[in-house]
């Protein structure tokens, strides 16, 4: 169960941000038409409002870990300090995608249903509720390529204490994150001074 919950708990919050970011143009072109402000300020929102929701399934998922780990079944260790660094990196990641896939949708209605259905296949893309370690050696490399595997690897080696992880394997994931968020930036900043005439 706990290593279901590692996997599922840090999803969610990665899944529900994307989802939220990614409509936020036709979501909210009434407030965007009447009012000026920065138009950043609304995806800011959504990431910050979903760690609410993300720090309640994860108190949950502490509660189970101090159980399991009073049984003796798990051995969590000092990595989990790094927890804020690694749900920063998930934030960065989310939301640079989630601007892409906006400044998209204000051309392109019908792309929400995609992303509803590429969401699903990138779960299964990701060891979210199976171990990397049951992927066949030959197609390793091929699950390496997601950016997200070293995060749930991160969570089960620091609250589990199994798997291999070592902060090497962020860099990857990092400079991604930074990558897609400037390129979310350049084209959301980009897309909002026309968003009107096509929403």
């Amino acid at each position: 169960m706990v290593f279901y919950m590692a996997g599922v708990t840090l999803w969610n919050y990665f899944s529900s941000c994307l989802t939220s970011v990614s409509s936020v143009f036709n979501s909210n072109a009434g407030i965007f038409g009447k009012v000026y402000f920065p138009r950043l300020i609304m995806p800011l929102t959504i990431i910050t409002s979903s760690l609410m929701r993300f720090l309640v399934q994860y108190f949950m998922f502490l509660m189970f870990v101090c159980y399991f780990y009073y049984k003796n079944l798990i051995q969590p260790n000092s990595w989990m300090l790094l927890t804020p660094v690694v749900i920063v990196l998930m934030a960065v990641m989310s939301m640079g995608i989630g601007l892409v896939l906006s400044s998209m949708m204000t051309k392109y209605r019908d792309l929400s249903m995609l992303i509803g259905f590429g969401m699903q296949l990138l779960m299964y893309a990701s060891p979210i509720i199976y171990p990397s370690s049951s992927m066949p050696e030959q197609y390793q490399w091929l699950l390496n390529l997601n950016p997200l595997v070293p995060m749930f690897e991160y969570m089960r080696y620091a609250y589990l204490g199994i798997g291999h992880f070592s902060l090497v394997s962020l860099l990857y994931p990092t400079g991604f994150a930074l990558v897609v968020l400037l390129i979310g930036i350049l084209v959301f900043n980009q897309t909002q001074k026309t968003f009107m005439d096509t929403v």
